[in-house]
């Protein structure tokens, strides 16, 4: 793939992206974005600071009632026009994502930016259907019926792992249902949010509807979550910085969406297609080289296929290509950061004091050397209340463990803190049925594990978090329901008031 437009002309300007235009930050600090499979800085920009937060915030308050006052269907033909600017640049699109995150090219061009296309035109047809309860007479008296309404200006802050994916699962259902968003990246990988946002422009969509604020959490984050303008606050990421945003938008009584840590369970009972489930297990343990809250990172096989299944995983994931993102035979892509990977590696070294390195378990040297790669790791025999069972490590690293009854396998799956996804693997209906019952996640696949469609919600349980993303669901998350009620009998003195003015 070539490069279409070098980075840093692209984004000369700046790298906050208020009112309808590229500004620099005015933190005063500067943040590089590196691409992880060289280490080399691809760009340097100044990080937003509370003043650009504040312009930012402004600049969405002010677009939000023209925007909000939009018909549907006008809102729903500019989304429409924004689908067609992204599916035109395309090709930008999965450079800059693949630049930024170290994603192989065949993933930023197969999965993310095309679900990002499929997402926006999904959204720009669900803009004419904020449908509310149909009109009816519940008490004889009175017609009531349900209004959806744009409730304003949105805080939001994405990933890392998939920026321009979780940019469109923020932005578009808020601006789908007429609000407005300021959305503030990781400060790790802005590129694809900023490009994002210039797109929507381009497509005619009015200033000031999205913004983007490029800066660290700790400042432009918790500014944007606790500013008294943002009525809502939409936040993915880790439990424990959930926790913190969760702290402030409580203390100003916003309402919060938070999708969160996942350690997805990979449950495979004893009748499962064995091949089938290996290379489920495979390809939904390495995609986006693990780093996917809904990843597969606890395999429990039900013993008479435990062994066959584990040197399997452990077979293919040796043919697995580690190798430059841009080479379209690459599999494996670096992890986001050095540090990332360091912290992967350190979980595996614990384990193995407890547990048993089957295949991985180390970063590769030659050409890779100065990249964050780290091989695809498979681990056994760890017990299910350590720390690699329980914890999320967001890496290529994938435990299996060994389950006897069906009643052990799916506790064993609910047994962790965490409950955004899961699969069960088995030919029996009745098996299936029962894992997607009982098994706590807010998405529980049968014989495969990872896919998603925009018709359908993600959104978690437990301390995965709450609210919903992508689909008609996701506007629970974006509206405020009215209740509207007329009276029909046009009589002054209504029967009730005989409980306020007695009997005259």
């Amino acid at each position: 793939m070539g490069n279409s437009f070098q980075v840093q002309d692209r984004f000369a300007d700046g790298a906050q992206y208020i009112g309808g235009g590229l500004r620099p930050g005015t933190s005063g600090r500067t943040h590089d974005v590196v691409n992880p499979a060289t280490g080399d800085t691809v760009h340097t920009y100044e990080l937003a600071g509370t003043a650009d937060v504040d312009a930012a915030v402004a600049a969405a308050r002010e677009a939000f009632p023209g925007w909000s006052g939009a018909t549907p269907a006008e809102r729903s033909e500019a989304m429409h026009r924004f689908a067609a600017v992204l599916a035109e640049q395309a090709d930008d699109f999965a450079y800059a994502e693949s630049l930024q995150c170290g994603k192989p090219v065949k993933l930023s061009t197969g999965f993310d930016v095309p679900g990002t296309v499929d997402n926006t035109s999904f959204f720009a047809g669900a803009a004419r259907h904020l449908e509310g309860k149909s009109a009816a007479e519940y008490d004889g008296d009175h017609t009531s019926y349900v209004r959806r309404e744009a409730i304003g200006v949105i805080g939001s802050i994405a990933p890392w792992n998939y920026p321009l994916q979780m940019a469109a699962w923020k932005i578009l259902p808020a601006i789908a249902a007429g609000n407005t968003i300021v959305l503030k990246p990781a400060e790790i990988t802005p590129l694809t949010s900023l490009m994002f946002a210039q797109a929507a422009t381009e497509a005619g969509i009015p200033d000031g509807v999205i913004n983007i604020v490029t800066g660290a959490g700790q400042d432009a984050g918790e500014h944007l979550v606790g500013h008294p303008d943002v009525v809502m606050t939409s936040f993915t990421g880790s439990t424990a910085v959930g926790k913190r945003v969760a702290e402030i938008a409580t203390s100003t009584v916003k309402r919060l969406h938070l999708e969160l840590g996942g350690k997805a369970p990979f449950v495979v009972f004893d009748d499962a297609d064995l091949e089938a489930a290996v290379h489920g297990a495979v390809a939904a343990s390495l995609i986006n080289t693990g780093q996917d809250c809904t990843a597969a990172t606890r395999a429990y096989v039900q013993r008479p296929l435990h062994d066959a299944f584990v040197q399997g995983v452990a077979a293919l994931m040796e043919t697995v290509r580690l190798g430059d993102p841009f080479d379209p035979k690459t599999d494996l892509g670096p992890l986001i950061s050095h540090a990332q990977r360091d912290r992967v590696a350190g979980f595996v070294e614990r384990a193995r004091a407890y547990a048993t390195v089957v295949t991985g378990g180390e970063a590769p040297g030659g050409a890779l050397a100065d990249g964050a790669y780290y091989r695809p790791t498979l681990v056994t025999g760890a017990a299910q209340d350590s720390e690699i069972v329980q914890s999320e490590i967001f890496g290529p690293v994938l435990v299996v463990l060994p389950f006897d009854t069906d009643d052990e396998g799916i506790a064993l799956a609910n047994d962790t803190p965490y409950g955004l996804a899961a699969s069960a693997w088995t030919r029996d209906l009745y098996r299936a049925g029962r894992a997607t019952r009982e098994i706590k996640a807010g998405c529980v696949w049968i014989n495969d594990h990872i896919p998603i469609i925009s018709e359908m919600p993600h959104g978690g349980y437990k301390a995965s978090g709450f609210g919903k993303d992508m689909s008609s669901y996701s506007f629970e998350e974006y509206t405020q329901v009215k209740h509207v009620m007329y009276d029909n009998t046009a009589v002054a003195r209504k029967d009730w008031h005989r409980t306020i003015f007695g009997d005259r």
